[in-house]
């Protein structure tokens, strides 16, 4: 939870804490090693790039992309699927074997494949990237809440607010979904690293965030040409891709423990 707190406020305040522009480069200072490598600049303590652009403040920066695309991400497909988890349970039949059929097929499919085929085809941007995260995992919510919904129609509470005349806009939004919500929180610990990850891959390919701007996964796709002779430029943005996702985990894991009833 440190860890996590470091890293948003890190995101909040980034053109605040950045000692300098993310495209400030000075080519008399390429390649310089951060201070655990020898260096002896403190006005550089992660290092230089190769053109000799500060890489504390891309680090900054990228933090900042990369949490907002997989907070937006997460949002998009916990919307998503919900939505349709409770499409389902709620119309039955042809309705609900549509959204059955939907989820079999995003779930046969690997998402790295369809993110890369939208990609190519469509070009990209940053408001099409992010919705494409958007689309991942939502199968997972949809069938949760599609779960979960039925359970709670068949038991009392549902049903006697259905009896005194509310709507399904009603049952659905104050009632079913609150008593839903910690188990899609919880979920959404999981699909938080992933879109984390699933960034970092395609910008990692070159089909990601794309310059001028930065994210984690560009910063390693960029320093792997340099990993010989500057493995700083790629280190820092990978720890803390693996730090973040693997905090985000734990503290997914302590939330099912304190919201689970049946683990108490």
């Amino acid at each position: 939870m440190l860890w996590l707190a470091v890293m948003i406020v890190t995101a909040l305040a980034a053109n605040l804490i950045a000692p300098y522009s993310i495209t400030a480069f000075d080519l008399k200072a390429r390649l310089v090693p951060p201070l655990l490598f020898g260096g002896k600049l403190l006005a550089h303590p992660l290092g230089t790039d190769e053109l000799g652009r500060d890489v504390l403040s891309r680090l900054i920066v990228s933090i900042r992309m990369s949490l907002l695309i997989a907070f937006f991400g997460t949002l998009i497909s916990t919307a998503l699927g919900t939505m349709l988890g409770f499409l389902a349970a709620h119309f039955r039949g042809k309705v609900e074997q549509l959204v059955l059929i939907a989820i079999d097929f995003q779930a046969s499919m690997p998402f790295m494949i369809i993110a890369l085929s939208v990609l190519a085809f469509f070009g990209n941007s940053l408001v099409l990237f992010v919705a494409l995260m958007g689309f991942n995992a939502w199968e997972r919510y949809a069938r949760i809440t599609r779960g979960l919904t039925l359970a709670a129609n068949e038991q009392g509470y549902a049903a006697a607010v259905r009896q005194l005349g509310a709507g399904p806009a009603r049952i659905y939004g104050l009632h079913i979904l609150p008593n839903i919500a910690s188990t899609l929180i919880v979920s959404m610990t999981l699909t938080f690293p992933e879109i984390i990850l699933l960034e970092s891959g395609l910008s990692f390919l070159g089909l990601g965030v794309q310059p001028p701007l930065t994210s984690l996964g560009n910063m390693v796709g960029y320093g792997r040409e340099y990993i010989t002779r500057a493995p700083w430029i790629m280190l820092a943005p990978a720890s803390v891709i693996v730090l973040t996702t693997f905090s985000i985990s734990l503290l997914g894991d302590w939330l099912r423990d304190r919201l689970d009833p049946t683990l108490r």
